[in-house]
């Protein structure tokens, strides 16, 4: 029952925060303030308060004031702030009826004595709902950011125990390829160059196991490294297009953020029997990183789009946690080819 209960918590947090405003705090601030009074006094003002507060609220919790914050993307911001703030003092200016009394005097007194109050309530009710909006937009943002980091966490420690069950001693390991690529030797060039990129490949994985980050450059070697021994398994029925070019190579990124797409694209693009191409593109300029793949679909449509998207929600929840606000992930399906364009802003 508690796990249970715990998923549908964390599935519908943002909900039970909108149901309490509209079902709970709205109503409070209605009746026991004197907008109750609105509704028999002035029902056309009253609803027109009642709609914009809640069009405040939304409007607030859609936009996600917090990513635009960190994404440093303000022009949202100060527009959004404007037609609120404009709103509120537009209903404040509110034409209503004077008040009348016997003495002309004491009725222009007492209208704007009433004048004066509405508008502070509207601008406190205001505030109020601005405030419980922000404030609930900043509790879901970072919630939403800690089950991102509890999930990549809980990935990282299942690869890192799938290593240790499968993990052979390093040193055993590479002394034993070492072994063996000197009876390769003189045999194969090309049984040669393969051992020479297996063991890069595996000690990369080895050396960034434990890394937070590595640079740009050695996750570009490492996809390289990758992209050779493809090839040589493939002989030359599978076209590999390679592209890397960075201005600032020794960026940091985390290990092997990349590597699922390449992998995507050799598993569901590449072919030992009918001619395909495969291009991979990594460039770094200005703080902005943009890895993009493209692929024809080999493998037979429903498999693809049925084993496909799992890999990518893995890396795309990743990168959310990593990089929220500040990357784009899109992958797009068209004329029998899979295409995969990612963008992070590093700085």
């Amino acid at each position: 029952m508690l796990p249970n209960l715990t998923k549908f918590l964390e599935n519908k947090t943002a909900l039970i925060f909108d149901i309490f405003f509209c079902a709970v705090l709205m109503p409070a601030l209605i009746l026991l303030g004197p907008a109750r009074y609105w509704l028999t006094s002035w029902p056309v003002f009253f609803w027109l308060v009642c709609g914009f507060l809640y069009l405040c609220y939304f409007a607030i919790r859609i936009i996600n004031v917090p990513r635009k914050i960190i994404s440093k993307s303000y022009a949202p911001l100060v527009g959004l702030t404007a037609v609120l703030v404009g709103g509120t003092y537009m209903l404040s200016r509110y034409r209503l009826p004077d008040v009348d009394f016997v003495t002309p005097y004491m009725s222009a007194y007492q209208t704007r004595i009433r004048d004066h109050g509405v508008m502070l309530t509207l601008w406190l009710m205001f505030s109020l709902v601005a405030g419980y909006s922000l404030s609930v937009a900043f509790v879901c943002e970072l919630y939403e950011q800690l089950l991102l980091k509890r999930q990549i966490e809980s990935q990282r420690d299942k690869a890192n125990l799938a290593m240790f069950k499968a993990q052979i001693s390093p040193h055993f390991l590479f002394n034993t390829l070492n072994s063996l690529y000197s009876l390769v030797i003189g045999t194969s060039e090309k049984a040669e160059d393969a051992f020479i990129k297996f063991t890069d490949i595996l000690k990369y994985t080895y050396s960034s196991i434990d890394k937070e980050w590595v640079t740009v450059d050695d996750e570009a070697g490492y996809i390289s490294s990758y992209i050779d021994l493809q090839a040589i398994r493939l002989d030359s029925h599978t076209h590999v297009e390679w592209n890397y070019k960075a201005d600032e190579p020794n960026a940091l990124i985390p290990p092997m953020v990349l590597l699922t797409f390449v992998e995507n694209a050799f598993k569901y693009g590449a072919s030992t029997r009918s001619d395909c191409h495969i291009s991979i593109s990594l460039t770094l300029y200005d703080g902005q990183l943009t890895f993009t793949t493209r692929n024809r679909i080999v493998k037979r449509a429903d498999e693809f789009r049925t084993e496909m998207p799992v890999g990518i929600e893995n890396c795309r929840a990743r990168l959310g946690a990593l990089y929220p606000g500040r990357h784009t992930l899109d992958t797009t399906e068209a004329d029998g080819e899979f295409f995969v364009t990612l963008n992070i802003q590093l700085q």
